[in-house]
């Protein structure tokens, strides 16, 4: 036979007789496309129409472990004894109808298939074991559910299998999706990927990976930029067909993961617009097989690509099996022969092919799995070889029982069916060379391993695997991923940790506002409000400064506010302190001039000792407003408010006073008058002291409720405390002023009446012009009051008290110290001729 003849040789399966016999089925072959070739040999006849296949020799290292695991079963003491176990071999056809033709053979044990038939008297087939591809598993279950017969599957884990009547003997050794999951978002978030693209088979397999994917993406804030579901087949699509690829460079994604096994992805690497996308990252959960595309560039779509692996421990002796394992150890097994011609060219004696050509003598399996075998790529074959182990401590137990029952019964031969087997497999577990707990319970915790893979590609079309980091789903203290970024090999078009997001992120200072009818992941950036902060990247809220801080500039830190008040150092403080103190010494001397001209007429005029309480009183309220300045405490808060009604009271109601003098003075010519009797008797004496008496009694009423007391503001000025004195009542406060307003306003409106009346010293007007300002100060003071803040509202009453004792001051007595200084000839007093 020739080399092309041996390699295009098939035959139906491999068997090895034994007492008990397991199933395997394996993908071998892969379809080859647009190829009309028929089979050249077969050792029965073929169908017509069948498609030349193309040998896939990865994926023969599935059936290695297989030959081990059965090998190792039998050399056991402990396990089966004096039971061997035989298997019978298959090829998992992408095709309906060759799954059941397959499938067909090994339940009536014959080839050709005869359905329905066996011409055993005792069945030896007992268990199935599959997995890879999974659609395998639902083509076969419909045969194979008839007789109850178990399925192991070693593959993909797929929870709605067993939502199926027609796969409930169905056992998954494969943990579910959720693990896997958990690991592709953590990868998400390690990088700062949160716009990612998906790419998941369009079956029931694909929908429930993408609900899990989806609720993690969800609770850790990764967003889906698309989602794409890819047709389930074999065969190249050419561009009309991948409708998918476009989106790919449309996507402003930059990574996107791709779930399952799809050939069809590889469509872009045939396309010639798709051949050089160099600005994507894939993610990939289980390594495609890129070994039998020839191609000699490096800048493929796939070279930087990551991918997750099921972690595989090493099988303890696998690697002294390697070593003796050659085509004529076990020359029934045709697909080892051509292997073994795939992988040295050559072909032994005593082999289906016969001897071609010389091998060199030190050829070997052990070699030729490291070289061509990725076992990265053999996602499951410690699932496989823990299955086979699981199904054999199953017979073990089983084949137990059936003695005890056949030494009870006396019966020559224990009847041994493959249903009878379920209950075995429910209770069967082992510990796996990793010290993994292993069993068939799908409910099991998820405590499997995934290494991380960076896919390289270099010259001469050789593609490299190379681990760059783990994941360890419910690792310690939550360390699961662990990831060498230094070891990765970016794809092209990266100089270093790509971005992938929807919108860039918002730096310390700023906080996220969602895009109106977009993902979460797609915002606009806004700097905090006043007063606020924001110290993360991607904040979704801005926090207040606690009331003893402020933001800095750029409002990503709190620093402390400074403590302040109307120092006598400040310069405001310093400039109405003086104005006060200079007010008060001119008061002082205006004071000193009355008292030395006492027995002038000017100073006569208008009642003399109401000028000496209005002057004291004056002088009280220049020094009353350094009650304002310096650090408040209680004894200073209580004392501005109290001191500044009372003595203003005093102030306003003197001038009143001198007002209803005036008045009195000039009703009072006619004789017998009521009003000359009043002015006799000094009844405008009584005015200061009753209306001092009613502010008094307002000052108690206040202190007495709810008195001034210390404060801190925090928000009139953002970087400072100003230590003020809250006024505890504002009622009472205002019901001071209405006071002094109602008092200030009567005064106004009789001095207004009598600014005309006859005399030489007549001082109405003097005294209408100082109410005029007075009033005019005060009305001016309330919404400048209440548009202050801080330390300038302070400022403001200070400067209303200096303003309006001025104001009284400077009408009533400026124009009396005028004439007694520069016109002393005025003041005398002229008898009437």
């Amino acid at each position: 036979m020739s080399f092309d003849d041996c390699f295009d040789y098939m035959q139906p399966s491999v068997y090895r007789d034994g007492d008990l016999v397991l199933g395997a089925f394996f993908p071998l072959y892969r379809p080859q496309a647009n190829s009309e070739e028929q089979w050249k040999y077969f050792v029965t006849s073929p169908r017509p129409n069948v498609t030349f296949d193309m040998f896939n020799g990865q994926n023969y290292g599935y059936a290695l472990i297989f030959h081990f695991a059965i090998e190792e079963i039998n050399r056991s003491t402990f396990l089966l004894p004096n039971t061997s176990l035989g298997f019978r071999l298959y090829n998992a056809f992408p095709s309906v109808v060759r799954t059941l033709e397959s499938v067909l053979g090994w339940l009536s044990e014959t080839e050709p298939a005869i359905p329905n038939y066996t011409c055993r008297t005792h069945k030896k087939n007992m268990a199935v074991i599959a997995g890879i591809p999974s659609e395998f598993l639902e083509q076969a279950g419909a045969l194979l559910e008839l007789y109850r017969t178990p399925q192991i599957s070693y593959g993909t884990f797929d929870p709605l299998l067993k939502t199926k009547d027609q796969t409930s003997s169905l056992y998954q050794i494969s943990l579910n999706h959720s693990c896997l999951a958990s690991g592709l978002v953590s990868l998400l978030i390690h990088f700062g990927w949160t716009w990612v693209g998906i790419f998941v088979p369009d079956d029931t397999q694909g929908e429930e990976f993408t609900w899990y994917l989806r609720k993690e993406m969800t609770i850790r804030g990764v967003c889906v930029a698309l989602i794409e579901k890819i047709p389930v087949t074999k065969i190249i699509f050419s561009l009309r067909d991948a409708t998918y690829l476009p989106k790919v460079l449309d996507s402003s994604a930059n990574a996107f993961i791709i779930y399952g096994e799809f050939n069809t992805l590889l469509t872009m690497l045939f396309l010639e617009d798709y051949n050089f996308i160099t600005h994507k990252i894939w993610i990939i959960t289980s390594k495609l097989d890129f070994s039998w595309v020839s191609t000699n560039h490096l800048l493929d779509i796939f070279h930087g690509t990551l991918f997750f692996s099921h972690q595989n421990s090493e099988i303890p002796g696998f690697q002294d099996f390697l070593r003796t394992v050659t085509p004529s150890k076990y020359p029934e097994d045709f697909f080892l022969t051509k292997y073994w011609l795939y992988a040295f060219n050559c072909s032994l004696a005593g082999t289906v092919c016969g001897e071609i050509s010389e091998c060199p003598p030190n050829a070997s399996f052990e070699s030729v799995m490291e070289e061509r075998v990725d076992t990265t790529i053999l996602k499951s074959i410690n699932d496989l070889y823990n299955a086979v182990h699981l199904v054999a401590r199953a017979l073990h137990d089983m084949v137990l029982m059936s003695e005890e029952s056949r030494y009870q019964m006396e019966a020559e031969h224990p009847a041994l069916l493959p249903w009878q087997l379920h209950p075995f497999l429910k209770n069967a577990q082992l510990e796996s060379s990793a010290g993994e707990h292993v069993s068939l319970n799908e409910n099991r915790n998820c405590v499997s391993q995934y290494d991380i893979m960076n896919f390289l590609n270099f010259p001469a079309g050789l593609r490299l695997p190379m681990k760059v980091g783990e994941f360890i789903p419910q690792g310690l203290r939550g360390q699961s991923l662990m990831i060498q970024e230094e070891l990765i090999e970016w794809a092209f078009g990266f100089t270093e940790t790509p971005h992938s997001v929807c919108s860039n992120s918002c730096g310390p200072g700023f906080m996220k506002i969602t895009q109106d009818w977009k993902s979460i992941c797609c915002f606009d950036c806004i700097s905090c409000p006043k007063g606020e902060i924001s110290n993360q990247t991607e904040s979704d809220t801005c926090m207040e400064c606690p009331r003893s801080q402020y933001p800095n500039m750029e409002r990503n830190r709190c620093l402390p506010k400074i403590v302040v008040f109307p120092a006598y150092d400040d310069p405001l403080g310093m400039a109405l302190a003086c104005t006060a103190l200079v007010f008060s010494v001119i008061t002082a001397v205006v004071l000193w001039v009355f008292v030395k001209h006492r027995d002038s007429p000017i100073v006569k005029a208008n009642n003399r000792t109401l000028s000496y309480v209005l002057l004291l009183s004056l002088l009280l309220c220049f020094l009353c407003s350094l009650l304002f300045i310096g650090r408040p405490d209680t004894a200073t808060c209580i004392l501005r408010q109290i001191t500044f009604g009372v003595v203003f009271t005093v102030a306003v109601s003197a001038v009143l006073a001198k007002t209803i003098t005036v008045i009195l003075a000039f009703k009072a010519l006619t004789p017998g008058r009521t009003m000359r009797r009043l002015l006799l008797s000094g009844a405008s004496n009584a005015v200061v002291p009753i209306c001092s008496l009613i502010q008094l009694i307002i000052c108690g009423v206040w202190l007495g409720t709810s008195p001034p007391f210390v404060d801190r503001d925090t928000h009139s000025e953002p970087r400072n405390i100003i230590i003020v004195c809250n006024k505890g009542s504002v009622t009472a406060f205002y019901c001071v002023l209405g006071f002094l307003g109602f008092l200030a306003l009567g005064t106004f409106f009789l001095a207004y009446q009598a600014r005309n009346l006859p005399d030489t010293f007549n001082e109405a007007k003097f005294l209408t012009f100082s109410m005029l300002v007075f009033s005019s100060v005060w009305v001016t003071f309330l919404p400048v009051y209440h548009s202050s803040q801080g330390k300038v509202m302070v400022a403001v009453e200070i400067f209303s008290i200096l303003a309006s004792s001025v104001g009284l001051l400077g009408c009533i007595f400026a124009p009396k110290c005028y004439v007694i200084f520069l016109h002393p000839e005025r003041n005398i007093k002229r008898v009437k001729e």
